[in-house]
């Protein structure tokens, strides 16, 4: 996980590279839809719905976008009630969350995760990337050097999200990996320079991130992203309150051997 390349393509990738074991998980194919957003939840915040996108495309099958941290954590619980599952998050929307360090999140309800939850969830930053390189080590999962095929960013968008599923997925069969929104990811990360994994361990199993921050993690770069900030180990950070049109998520749950 991560990169030590110091090259363009890397930019500021994670560093150190470092070895992470994972229990098994499940990951959603897609990025989640506008119309999968509006089942669960009755609202659809997205800023590309069918006003601003050419005639012909199908704005439900679109990704949602313009959703905060807290919206898709919100989503994954109500996802969780739906299908009978024990919801992977306890919300508690009263007392602000001590670790979170941001002075501007408005919003700063303490998000824990319920022990023996089977429900959806963002991945972990961990996951994510070892989901998106499908047991890759290139830069992209395609390869060394991005192509129109790879995913949707700055120079083949048109200036808007697409489709979900529309390109071709990687070799595990998850699509969008690489550009179209960003993707949330549960993990805290501190702005201002601090190396994320100074301390981890090497190997690290399970990592969650850090114990407290002042952003939440977003992976895999978007529509609007040059080629370099769609790596395969890249890592953005944003205030968990805020939303853009860019930004969007999908959802894990962990692997339950039911035999």
């Amino acid at each position: 996980m991560g990169s030590d390349n110091e090259g363009a393509a890397a930019c500021v990738a994670p560093r150190p590279e470092r070895t992470v074991i994972l229990d098994s998980f499940y990951i959603g194919k897609y990025q989640i839809t506008q119309a999968h957003y509006f089942e669960i939840t009755g609202t659809n915040p997205s800023f590309f719905q069918m006003s601003n996108i050419p005639n012909g495309v199908n704005g439900n099958n679109l990704p949602v976008d313009s959703v905060s941290w807290y919206d898709a954590i919100e989503y994954c619980n109500k996802l969780s009630e739906r299908e009978g599952l024990i919801p992977a998050y306890n919300i508690d929307k009263i007392n602000k969350d001590p670790n979170n360090t941001e002075e501007l999140d408005t919003v700063k309800w303490t998000v824990t995760l319920a022990e023996g939850a089977d429900g959806y969830r963002l991945p972990t930053e961990a996951q994510w990337e070892y989901a998106c390189r499908a047991g890759t080590v290139t830069a992209y999962n395609t390869g060394e050097a991005i192509s129109d095929n790879t995913g949707w960013y700055n120079a083949n968008s048109g200036g808007r999200t697409h489709e979900a599923g529309s390109l071709a997925p990687n070799a595990w069969g998850l699509y969008d990996m690489h550009g179209n929104v960003w993707e949330w990811c549960w993990d805290f990360v501190n702005y201002g320079g601090v190396n994320y994994y100074d301390s981890a361990p090497n190997p690290d199993v399970n990592p969650l991130g850090l114990d407290s921050g002042n952003r939440r993690a977003e992976r895999g770069g978007s529509w609007r992203s040059p080629p370099n900030r769609v790596i395969s180990s890249y890592r953005e950070r944003y205030r968990p309150h805020n939303s853009n049109n860019d930004l969007g998520f999908r959802v894990a749950r962990p692997y339950i051997n039911e035999e």
